[in-house]
């Protein structure tokens, strides 16, 4: 019975982030990770917690990037309170592959993001 419950919640708050971010909202984007959460992209590196995750989707909002989607995303129940994602995406001016998004329930009920790992393998200017 919990396994719906997780899974909606986490397709309900990736639709969330990815709202967020076409609408240029960095910090409602960072709001759906951990305090502490680890954010790894190739090729631009690690970032750990709100302040550098925050700053790394600001620098791609302010560049002009938007209008993500996800392509065919995969979802991976590992237990009743946390599910991963993984999906290729493409937005405006860049697509990847998300490799891994670690979704988990907080003690408040939300589900938030402990760890977002993902690729960009294509840029082109619009």
């Amino acid at each position: 019975m919990q396994q719906p419950n997780i899974l909606g919640a986490v397709k309900k708050a990736s639709e969330s982030w990815q709202a967020n971010f076409n609408v240029g909202d960095a910090i409602g984007c960072t709001n759906h990770y951990e305090k502490d959460a680890i954010m790894r992209v190739k090729p631009f590196g690690t970032f750990k917690g709100h302040d550098q995750i925050m700053a790394f989707w600001q620098k791609i909002i302010e560049d002009g990037f938007a209008e993500v989607e996800y392509i065919d995303p995969q979802y991976e129940v590992l237990d009743a309170t946390s599910v991963v994602l993984n999906s290729g995406w493409r937005m405006n001016k860049a697509s990847g592959v998300i490799t891994k998004e670690l979704w988990v329930f907080q003690t408040d009920g939300t589900v938030k993001l402990r760890e977002d790992d993902f690729e960009i393998t294509n840029t082109m200017d619009k």
